[in-house]
């Protein structure tokens, strides 16, 4: 039997972050069988504590800049 790993995701330590604008995490994401990447970045409020603010998107769209986040 096959995995199936639909609705689901892992994200990782971005091991080739060089910059600080670059995610600290990235990985991906299944949403009903459609791909997604997500890239997360550590942050700290005063209010909320320490959190990851994350940004998704499609699998397919993707154009983000050479170096941006590790490659999967």
């Amino acid at each position: 039997m096959q995995y199936d790993n639909t609705n689901t995701g892992a994200s990782f330590k971005n091991t080739y972050k060089q910059k600080e604008s670059q995610p600290d995490m990235t990985g991906k994401l299944d949403v009903e069988g459609v791909e997604y990447r997500m890239s997360g970045w550590f942050n700290e409020s005063d209010k909320a504590g320490k959190y990851i603010k994350w940004k998704v998107t499609k699998k397919e769209e993707e154009s983000s800049p050479k170096g941006e986040s590790a490659p999967f």
